[in-house]
């Protein structure tokens, strides 16, 4: 089964903190201790970057706004939205937070460093998605502790969820 964003979409919304951000994409002891923000502190690729150049140049826009407004999104007929959000990098427990609000829709990328084409070419079928998560994801933190065979077990995602696609035939 091949799942794929269509790369021929008239104009696609990118937004979010990450999306621009090679700093954020590599996190806590990549660069730093509690890592850094920015474009200019090591080779790679951007998210963004990977999204412009996957796409087909000669019928699609790709439109970035790192936090556009519902009336931004509303009045330019986007195609789609690809939002790209995390943590701000830091590195053990510096950052931990206990507001979890995720969207409806999640790539779980967890760090994926300096090269933005790995995240790109899962999203537009270049490639399948694989993976199975590797710990239980709760729904709030108020549920935690929480294990397999725990009585109150009733995560947002079990353990052991996950995709695997093949990739979409062009």
């Amino acid at each position: 089964m091949g799942i794929a964003l269509p790369k021929n979409a008239s104009r696609i919304l990118v937004a979010g903190s990450h999306a621009n951000n090679l700093g954020y994409q590599c996190g806590g002891w990549t660069i730093a201790w509690q890592g850094l923000s920015g474009n200019n502190i090591t080779a790679g690729t951007t998210i963004l970057s990977a999204i412009t150049t996957a796409v087909d140049h000669s019928s699609t826009e790709v439109v970035y706004s790192e936090n556009p407004d519902g009336d931004f999104v509303k009045s330019n007929n986007f195609s789609y939205a690809i939002v790209i959000v995390g943590e701000h990098p830091y590195a053990e427990s510096q950052g931990d937070s206990l507001n979890l609000t995720i969207a409806d829709s999640v790539v779980a990328a967890w760090l994926p460093g300096s090269e933005g084409h790995g995240v790109a070419d899962v999203l537009f079928g270049d490639y399948g998605f694989t993976g199975k998560l590797a710990c239980t994801w709760f729904k709030t933190v108020d549920q935690l502790p929480m294990n397999v065979g725990d009585s109150h077990y009733d995560p947002l995602f079990p353990f052991g969820f996950g995709l695997t696609t093949e990739p979409v035939q062009a």
